[in-house]
């Protein structure tokens, strides 16, 4: 019981003794010992590193899972150390209405036949999405939290120790300072003792600062790893789109083939920035409706034009022209022809090519 009242005592001295050299140093009465610049610029790229990190993990959850109720049901099994229970995703759930729903209306129905095409593809896109945020959530998110759970918390602790050390470093300075400008033999007496704190001092000082030093170093590190991550989010956000796209496009062709009895619009509702949301899927091109020959068409007298192709695409019929994403092909449009639409050439092999997968060159 002696020893902890002791150390108790000797605790809150020194507690008492930072406290007081904190306040004199807001109040500019007391000297404070500056870090070199390298070093305070290693604590703003540190500080810098943990501020984005933790807006760019926060925001990234907000994009994999908009739902703030599932985001903080996600976040009690994490700390009760439980496993979270499968949750279909909103595509899964939507196809699998449209599913029951064409069981209700009749699967030899036109609208019930729809269903099922469309409620499958719905469900393979919401399968995507969730193999994209299991992929994400591992090689994005949980890097990102370890670093702001793990070797961030070691940086702050560290830190504060060394602004611990710092504190009993110009304490002890402004200890020595007074003794040495006292004028009475009790004040002298008390050089000596003085002297070998600041000894101490100085070297607990120097070697937490050494330490820390070492750990903001490893930010570096941190950025490289974190650029390593990133790139894999990268990939797996494009390969989740290109799984989407390519979804979409063969429920579209499906969709172009819907029996001719029915009064509706069968072209799927689509993004203003998916090149399929325009291609012509049940109306003819002028040269289909006057039976013109592709083998006929020539180049107008106007010239013709270079492409890029942007994306691939499949011939729907004989008279359009496959294409492969990054090619160039020679393309031009003739008198009467459906403005969504260019004729396009590659070598020997001519035919129709939607303009939204095309970016046309000077």
């Amino acid at each position: 019981m002696d020893f902890n009242v002791r150390k108790l005592a000797t605790d809150a001295g020194i507690f008492f003794s930072r406290a007081v050299q904190f306040t004199e140093e807001k109040l500019g009465q007391a000297e404070k010992t500056e870090l070199d610049a390298h070093f305070e610029n290693l604590l703003s790229r540190a500080d810098c590193t943990k501020n984005w990190t933790e807006k760019i993990y926060r925001q990234t959850e907000v994009v994999l899972q908009p739902n703030p109720g599932a985001r903080i049901e996600e976040f009690l099994y994490e700390k009760l150390d439980r496993k979270v229970p499968p949750r279909p995703t909103n595509g899964e759930i939507l196809g699998q209405f449209m599913l029951e729903a064409a069981k209700e209306f009749g699967s030899g129905t036109p609208y019930g036949s729809t269903l099922i095409k469309v409620g499958d593809c719905q469900r393979r896109l919401g399968g995507a999405e969730r193999e994209f945020l299991q992929t994400s959530s591992i090689s994005f998110l949980i890097p990102l939290r370890n670093f702001l759970e793990g070797d961030w918390r070691t940086i702050s602790r560290e830190r504060k120790l060394l602004e611990n050390r710092r504190l009993d470093l110009d304490a002890c300075k402004a200890r020595l300072k007074k003794a040495k400008a006292a004028e009475t033999k009790a004040a002298v007496r008390l050089i000596s003792p003085a002297e070998h704190e600041l000894r101490v001092a100085q070297t607990e000082f120097d070697r937490q600062a050494e330490v820390t030093r070492l750990l903001l170093e490893g930010i570096s590190s941190t950025h490289v790893n974190h650029l390593r991550c990133l790139c894999e989010f990268v990939e797996a956000q494009a390969m989740y789109y290109s799984q989407c796209h390519k979804y979409m496009l063969e429920l579209q062709r499906e969709l172009g083939r819907c029996p001719d009895s029915l009064d509706v619009n069968c072209h799927p509702a689509s993004s203003p920035t998916d090149p399929s949301a325009f291609l012509p899927l049940n109306s003819p091109s002028p040269l289909e409706t006057d039976a013109l020959q592709i083998e006929e068409v020539q180049p107008p007298a106007s010239g013709t034009r270079k492409a890029k192709v942007l994306y691939d695409y499949d011939a729907g019929d004989s008279s359009e022209l496959s294409l492969r994403a990054d090619e160039l092909i020679t393309v031009y449009t003739v008198p009467g022809m459906d403005s969504d639409w260019l004729i396009g050439e590659r070598g020997n092999q001519k035919g129709k090519v939607p303009v939204t997968y095309l970016e046309l060159l000077s």
